[in-house]
């Protein structure tokens, strides 16, 4: 589980088929080999690192659902370590499984924050709403505005300065985590109970068909 509060903005060193290498200086502290880490907001398991960077293996339903196959040496990643059982929730609750993709379809600036809008699908959309949570490669930020198909937030700048979003621009895609109460949510009240209706009273004998 994680926060979507990013520790530090990795570079990828090297590109192989499934496998990723990356730099990274702050999130080596306390590593182990088979431990999660979070690159762009992709849940990845450590299969070796150094003092200098580690390495992830990447499934094909991964390179499916998020943007990690578009990466190439020498771009930048977001990283976050699991969260400490006890430790501070600074952003939302974040497991590290990307939903989708998004494309963002435009930047507007507005004082110093910088307002970003992105396309989304439906399976993502649906938990989309304004005030809530959602991880954008990675980073947790807040549904400023929604419509049927794209929703919007705002980056400070400590965020655009300390993350890859204030490197993004119109077309790039990223990768989209909805907030998983709400998935929680959805699914208590499919699974509700419908109360007792003309079919339960016939079932169970108080009306004759």
């Amino acid at each position: 589980m994680f926060t979507g509060i990013i520790e530090e903005v990795g570079k990828v060193a090297s590109v192989k088929s499934g496998s990723l290498v990356v730099a990274a200086s702050n999130v080596l502290q306390g590593m182990e080999l088979g431990g999660s880490i979070a690159v762009n907001g992709a849940c990845l398991t450590v299969t070796s690192f150094d003092t200098k960077s580690f390495s992830v293996d990447i499934m094909l339903e991964t390179l499916k659902r998020t943007n990690l196959g578009l990466l190439s040496v020498g771009d930048r990643v977001n990283l976050e370590r699991p969260l400490a059982l006890g430790g501070r929730l600074g952003g939302h609750l974040v497991q590290g499984h990307v939903d989708a993709t998004g494309r963002i379809t435009s930047i507007i600036w507005e004082g110093g924050a910088m307002l970003v809008r992105f396309e989304a699908p439906p399976e993502v959309m649906r938990y989309a709403v304004e005030k809530g949570f959602i991880a954008v490669d990675g980073v947790s930020l807040t549904v400023v505005t929604r419509d049927t198909s794209s929703f919007q937030v705002s980056i400070v700048d400590y965020t655009r300065r300390h993350t890859t979003l204030g490197e993004r621009h119109v077309g790039d895609l990223v990768n989209l985590e909805a907030d998983i109460i709400a998935k929680y949510v959805e699914r208590l009240s499919q699974a509700r109970s419908p109360g007792i209706t003309v079919d339960f009273l016939q079932e169970h004998g108080f009306l004759v068909s």
